[in-house]
């Protein structure tokens, strides 16, 4: 199961250079994961400074 980005976004993209596959890119106002793309590691959640992504 993909993880997914919430309203809590900051879009400070921390996210994005932490992810391995590349699968998160800058959306309007936030960040998204292309859940085709996620490989559910975890490494995006581990690198939120303010706790925004969880499993979906």
């Amino acid at each position: 199961m993909a993880y997914k980005i919430s309203d809590e976004c900051i879009a400070c993209g921390a996210c994005a250079e932490g992810c391995p596959v590349e699968a998160i890119a800058e959306g309007d106002g936030k960040y998204e994961i292309n859940a085709d793309t996620c490989i559910d590691c975890g490494a995006c959640a581990d690198t939120c400074p303010v706790g925004a992504i969880a499993q979906a």
